[in-house]
């Protein structure tokens, strides 16, 4: 006879504790915000890091493959570079063929949770990755590709995996697959974890446990809080105190539908060798008029890494990207602008994205509302802070992210819709309705990195 009964199906009390969490930014139980900046110093220090670009022949387990030109390694794990062919009805640009990420496995990106004086505190690593401009940033308890964890490239495991893996080894509080960048990855996904444990965990030395308000401080400095920590904080159930909003969800989410599936979009994997427009030299794969990115290999050095040495390919965009939502207030309650952006790599056509994401470099026909970004005056400028993309592949990535008010009109262009906070808070707890960018800003929001409303914390 079963001893299981029935329960409430949420944790009322969740949203609560983390907002308790974000509103502890001056110190945690394990250090002072002020003293994180000489921490991370401190783990720099503490091992030998290296990045240095080769040419394609001196890749180790790499290899161009015979007749298609796509780019793999000899285990056919971790990822290949291939090709992909863009046919859409709308838009400036109407098919583009263009070199993509392809990593079919689903990899873990895992904070750990633990109250310590009755506040949420998270573990956190400093940990490098190849691309990063400065190569050590903060990122999640765990950040894992399915090779890597499951031992393929044969480095020591990966810490705190089974909090994340074992059934019953903490209490899950949020799980959800969530895209990465739709330009460069082909429908790559990872699960956004977040597990609390009640146990005691020893920090590794690369590791510290902060609270969410000092994970907010830290997310207001340029280029510190990795894309991965970024994604996961993203999924945080903060459900605010506003029940009310331009749009219902229902209205929301039907908008979306309709957007979704109103794309006539024909997107195929073809072999690398079949992308036009691009050249193969000894060092990298480019376009030819050297727009938006190119194809390059690195040898790299991480004494604090699974495994100390190896060789990879990396994509280095051309040029800073820009992130941005335009938010306004309706009667007194913030609304942001989200868009319907449709990328080549997105598992369904489109997903929901800041107001403005570009870089603007690469347009000749600029896009709505950048320039309305660009000219905002510092008085409208809410939050301006550069953040790097995904730095285990891409070299050098950063984009600009910015909160910017304005009173735009309510009715905007097709494919445009105003939503509050909490509603995309809302979305994120389910798969694939927020793009990346999207996921850093509503970050910030539920770190208390940016408050839109100067009154009240978070989504009031």
């Amino acid at each position: 006879m079963s001893t299981r009964s029935v329960r409430t199906r949420s944790d009322q009390d969740l949203s609560e504790r983390l907002a308790r969490s974000a509103a502890a930014t001056g110190a945690g139980a394990w250090m002072r915000t002020s003293d994180f900046p000489a921490w991370l110093a401190g783990r720099a220090a503490a091992n030998r890091f290296e990045v240095r670009r080769i040419p394609f022949r001196d890749l180790d387990a790499w290899s161009f493959a015979p007749g298609t030109g796509n780019l793999h390694h000899r285990t056919g794990k971790f990822f290949s570079v291939e090709g992909v062919s863009v046919q859409v009805e709308q838009g400036v640009v109407s098919s583009w063929r263009q070199p993509i990420i392809v990593q079919p496995e689903v990899g873990i990106l895992g904070i750990l949770a633990k109250e310590f004086d009755g506040v949420l505190h998270f573990l956190m690593q400093a940990k490098m990755e190849p691309g990063n401009r400065n190569l050590l940033q903060l990122s999640p308890t765990v950040q894992a590709t399915r090779s890597n964890y499951t031992g393929v490239h044969r480095g020591t495991n990966v810490r705190y995996l089974s909090y994340f893996t074992d059934s019953g080894a903490g209490q899950v509080l949020a799980d959800v697959l969530q895209s990465e960048h739709g330009a460069w990855f082909y429908r790559k996904s990872n699960r956004n974890m977040l597990v609390e444990t009640m146990s005691e965990v020893e920090p590794h030395p690369d590791f510290c446990w902060l609270t969410l308000g000092q994970i907010g401080r830290l997310l207001s400095e340029d280029n510190v809080v990795n894309m991965d920590s970024r994604t996961v904080v993203a999924t945080f159930p903060m459900h605010g105190t506003s029940s009310v909003a331009l749009h219902s969800d229902a209205e929301l989410q039907s908008w979306f539908t309709v957007e979704r599936a109103g794309h006539d979009v024909e997107i195929m994997r073809i072999p690398l060798a079949e992308v036009s427009g691009w050249e193969l030299g000894e060092s990298q794969l480019s376009r030819v008029d050297e727009k938006y990115f190119r194809l390059i290999a690195v040898a790299v050095e991480a004494g604090s890494r699974e495994v100390a040495t190896w060789t990879q390919p990396l994509f280095e965009p051309i040029g800073q990207g820009i992130a941005a939502f335009i938010f306004r207030r309706i009667d007194g309650l913030p609304h942001l602008l989200v868009q319907a952006k449709l990328e080549a790599g997105f598992l369904d056509t489109v997903e929901l994205a800041p107001t403005v994401q570009c870089v603007p470099s690469n347009w000749d026909q600029r896009p709505p509302y950048l320039e309305l970004v660009l000219e905002a005056s510092s008085d409208r400028v809410r939050y301006d802070v550069v953040h790097s993309e995904e730095g285990g592949r891409f070299l050098n990535a950063e984009s600009r992210y910015m909160f910017v008010e304005a009173d735009i009109p309510l009715e905007v262009p097709r494919g445009y819709c105003w939503a509050t906070p909490a509603q995309l808070n809302w979305l994120a707890g389910h798969g694939h309705y927020l793009n990346v960018q999207a996921r850093t800003l509503l970050s910030c929001l539920n770190a208390g990195a940016v408050s839109l409303n100067q009154e009240f914390a978070h989504y009031d």
